[in-house]
């Protein structure tokens, strides 16, 4: 079976990993750095993010780890932050995630949930994508989810305004997440290599539930794997030799069938188009009619 200890040595690549704070972000982290990347992690809270880096420092003393803020619910930041980059990225992991919150916007007016965790990492990736094909093996790692299943995107109604459920517009992220992985292989194949994963049932701090919150998840970590479980598939995809692009890789770790609606060529072309419109970034090193 495959473990972190496998990842080869990834000394002179550089990674980055949004929503690195907590979460299978901080074990992700980790291991890259243990192994020799260096490792750009961000976070939207930067006191955090501090709180994580000398986590990650202290296990791994020779860590070259940078931290830097990103706001993935405002596209004004992934801007900013994008054009912060200066050097070339041989691993991105769209990794950050919000989940099964009550309906809000964000600062760019879209369904948060879909905003943050489709529309942010959409937009991320294609102002970075000059940095990744700097390198010849560049790989982008996007996290989804088995809620895939749960998902379903009316293109007339991507506010959700006509019936919002905390559990189906995260599913409906999720699948946005999958397509989006699925297509952006299918533009770019050979050129980059995009993969999808599913991080399995996982104790994070994704669920915002309020009050409820800390007793609804000490509760469920009785059931759930560790973030360090969690982060298998995302170093998996991130750094085995033997991943293929385009595809959808979950605990084990393996290969996973997504669901069909998440195969459908179609709607994804569709999901990118629009997601350009929405972002107003196109990923225009890539050929549009491929």
């Amino acid at each position: 079976m495959w473990t972190p200890d496998d990842i080869p040595r990834l000394t002179g690549s550089t990674a980055l990993v949004t929503g690195a704070n907590s979460g299978i972000g901080v074990p992700t982290v980790l291991e890259l750095a243990r192994h020799g990347a260096r490792v750009v992690m961000t976070a939207r809270d930067l006191a955090k993010g501090r709180a994580a880096l000398e986590t990650i420092r202290a296990e791994v003393p020779e860590a070259d780890v940078e931290l830097r803020r990103l706001d993935l619910a405002a596209l004004s930041s992934v801007r900013e932050f994008a054009a912060s980059v200066d050097e070339p990225i041989d691993i991105l992991i769209n990794n950050a995630g919000i989940g099964i919150i009550p309906r809000s916007t964000t600062a760019d007016g879209f369904e948060t949930q879909f905003g943050t965790n489709h529309l942010g990492h959409f937009a991320l990736t294609g102002l970075l994508l000059p940095r990744l094909l700097e390198r010849k093996d560049a790989r982008v790692v996007t996290v989804s989810s088995d809620a895939h299943a749960v998902g379903r995107i009316d293109f007339d109604d991507l506010g959700l305004e006509r019936g919002y459920g905390r559990f189906s517009a995260y599913g409906r992220s999720k699948l946005a997440n999958l397509l989006f992985a699925r297509e952006l292989h299918r533009r770019a194949e050979g050129r980059l290599l995009s993969v999808a994963v599913h991080p399995g049932s996982t104790s994070t701090g994704i669920l915002k539930l309020g009050v409820l919150t800390r007793p609804v998840m000490a509760l469920a970590g009785l059931f759930l794997q560790s973030a360090a479980k969690g982060a298998v598939p995302s170093l998996y995809a991130a750094a085995s030799p033997a991943v293929r692009g385009g595809t959808f890789i979950g605990p084990g770790p393996k290969e996973l069938r997504p669901r069909p609606h998440a195969l459908d060529e179609a709607v994804a072309r569709r999901l990118w188009e629009t997601s350009e419109e929405l972002t107003g970034v196109r990923f225009e090193m890539l050929d549009p009619h491929v």
